[in-house]
């Protein structure tokens, strides 16, 4: 423990600027070249092999003393299409790009808990797979799943870190069952008659027929699924029209349906099929045509509560102070969600707000920081939570944490 704590304060500027270059060189989902480069070089200085995985994803394998489990560690690559109003010295070169997100942090924290557990490689009874995912914004993960990623060798567990401003730096917030939203994005366009405003009744008024929905909607949420069943439905985009005299042809509406359930057809609850009810009885009141698409982009993701257990416990030894382990679930959603949806999953919020240094701002925010004097909790848990799955999981004699 002694050697690990030394390691631990050893490698706490590395990760910084491993963490402050990423950040630097911000790349879009699927762009991230020169991000893929830099973890393949740096992963194998440490002697691993890597493979590429979904374009820019790349992955390594860390062999322990015992072939099986295996465990999974995920880091997401991908920035935001968001230009950086942070002054720092290592602010974004790449104009309209931005780690907003805290990927930045999350590919330095586990590129450095590689660099020491293959220092203890002879100590882990299993295997690591360091999965760094490209796209994480845009589902990224069914794209690796589709190539294989949980296969060669077969994933049994999987684990992931992510920074969080919401959660006070110095914390650790670790839920079992629903810690984040499924997501259905749609688009909609909605069809009228278009005409003069002197003289609606030759129109068929699009706007009306807009408005009336967004407000409809909201029943939804209301009125038709428990609000123990968390439900949001947001418009974030409406665009018609051209001038102030004209009732126009059409107008789009863009926006997201999140749920912190298994929703889908089969479901109880249905917010997305309600959704499309509405749509279609709004329009026919006002003899509007429409037309929907909806996007299926997350479902929620579900902690496995063995594998909350285990981290919590791993957690124990880097937040020993009283109250520094809570919990914290979100409507916000996160593609981990396909992984830990087929193999036992935990995912783990790392608190980095801090209003001492203004990092307490949303994420996706512009000036969006985090407190960097937590990235070396990130390492910490990382090891620990490897070091207690495997002390945990008696697989040399074939006993398997459930699904």
């Amino acid at each position: 423990m002694n050697e690990l704590t030394d390691q631990l304060e050893r490698y706490e500027q590395e990760v910084i600027a491993l963490r402050r270059d990423f950040h630097r060189h911000p790349e879009l989902g699927f762009e991230e070249h020169r991000t893929a480069q830099v973890i393949e070089a740096y992963l194998r200085d440490l002697g691993l092999e890597t493979q590429r995985v979904a374009g820019t994803g790349v992955v390594a394998v860390l062999r322990g003393r015992c072939p099986e489990p295996v465990l999974m560690l995920r880091a997401d690559m991908d920035a935001l299409p968001i230009t950086e109003e942070n002054e720092i010295d290592y602010k974004s070169q790449n104009e309209g790009v931005m780690h907003a997100c805290g990927h930045d942090a999350h590919m330095a924290v586990l590129l450095v808990a590689a660099k020491i557990l293959v220092q203890h490689k002879d100590a882990l009874d299993g295997t690591i797979k360091f999965v760094f995912q490209p796209n994480e914004e845009i589902a990224g993960a069914p794209q690796m799943i589709e190539e294989g990623v949980l296969e060669n060798p077969r994933v049994d567990a999987v684990m992931g870190i992510h920074v969080w401003a919401p959660v006070a730096a110095g914390r650790i917030a670790i839920t079992a069952g629903p810690v984040m939203g499924g997501l259905d994005v749609f688009k909609l366009t909605i069809s009228g008659k278009g005409g003069h405003t002197g003289v609606p009744e030759d129109a068929i008024d699009p706007v009306l027929c807009a408005a009336n929905l967004i407000q409809t909607a909201q029943m939804i949420q209301t009125r038709e699924i428990s609000n123990l069943k968390t439900t949001i439905i947001m418009f974030g985009k409406i665009s018609g029209g051209t001038k102030s005299n004209i009732i126009p042809d059409t107008v789009d509406l863009e926006g997201s349906i999140r749920f912190l359930y298994q929703a889908g057809r089969e479901s109880a609850e249905q917010p997305t099929e309600r959704f499309e009810r509405i749509v279609r009885g709004v329009c026919e009141t006002h003899r509007c045509r429409y037309q929907l698409e909806v996007i299926h982009e997350n479902i929620p993701l579900i902690n496995h509560p063995r594998m909350v257990a285990i981290a919590r416990k791993a957690a124990a030894c880097v937040f020993p102070e009283p109250g520094a382990i809570t919990d914290n679930v979100t409507s916000a959603s996160e593609d981990f969600s396909e992984f830990s949806a087929r193999v036992p999953g935990v995912f783990i919020f790392l608190g980095a707000g801090n209003p001492d240094k203004g990092t307490t701002l949303s994420h996706h925010n512009p000036r969006f920081n985090i407190d960097e004097d937590i990235l070396i909790k990130g390492v910490a848990m990382h090891i620990e939570n490897a070091l207690h799955f495997f002390n945990n999981a008696v697989w040399c004699k074939k006993e398997v944490i459930d699904p």
